[in-house]
C-alpha cells in the first residue's frame, strides 16, 4: 500500500521570534496530489508550541498527538517532553517505526524530533524537513544571512522557493509565529 507523504516545513529563530511555514501537498507515491490544503502547521499546548509535521500522514499525526500528551505531563516544558517522549520512544517498537518528522518551538526553544526519537536542536536557528525541505533550507540560509526580512517573511519565502523547484511542494502556506 502507498504512503501519503510530501511537504515540506521550515522553522527560522530571529530576533526573539520563531517561525514555523509548511505548505499544503499531501502526495500519493511519487505522482498524484491527493490535496493541496492540508495544514501541517499548528499550535498545541494552549497556543504556547508551534509544530510543523511531514512524513506519512497517520505517522505525523501519531507523533504530534504523542509530543502533545507528553507536553502536558510536563506543563509545556518542551525539551524535557522531546527528551521524554525520545526515552519512551526507546522501549516502543512500534513508535520507533514512525515515518513522520517534526519540527516544534516555542518562545525559547526549536527543534527537530525524528519518528525514530531522535532530537536535533539546529546550532543557526534554522531547519527543514520534509520532501522540499533541503530546498527550503538552503533558501532560508540564504535569506537569513543576507536580508534583514523578519522570521515570518524568511519562512514563508523559502516554502515559495522550494515550491518552484520541488514537485512535493506547493504554494498553500500556513505561517505560525511564537
Amino acid at each position: 500500500m502507498e504512503q501519503y507523504h510530501g511537504t515540506t516545513i521550515i522553522a527560522v529563530k530571529k530576533d526573539g521570534k520563531t517561525a514555523i511555514a509548511g505548505d499544503g501537498q499531501v502526495t500519493l507515491g511519487q505522482s498524484v496530489v491527493m490535496k493541496s490544503d492540508a495544514v501541517k502547521v499548528r499550535r498545541i499546548y494552549n497556543g504556547n508550541v508551534v509544530v510543523g509535521f511531514a512524513g506519512g500522514v497517520a505517522d505525523a499525526f501519531a507523533l504530534t498527538k504523542r509530543f502533545e500528551d507528553v507536553l502536558n505531563k510536563f506543563n509545556g516544558n518542551l525539551m524535557r517532553s522531546a527528551v521524554e517522549l525520545a526515552i519512551e520512544f526507546r522501549t516502543d517498537a512500534i513508535a520507533r517505526k514512525l515515518e513522520a518528522t517534526m519540527i516544534i518551538a516555542d518562545k525559547d526553544t526549536l527543534l527537530v524530533f525524528s519518528g525514530n526519537g531522535e532530537i536535533i536542536e539546529p546550532d543557526n536557528g534554522i531547519c527543514a524537513i520534509g520532501s522540499g525541505g533541503n530546498y527550503a533550507l538552503a533558501s532560508g540560509i540564504a535569506l537569513l544571512q543576507n536580508t534583514d526580512l523578519p522570521a515570518k517573511d524568511i519562512a514563508k519565502k523559502s516554502i515559495e522557493i522550494a515550491g518552484d523547484i520541488c514537485i512535493f511542494t506547493n504554494h498553500n502556506i500556513v505561517v505560525e509565529e511564537i
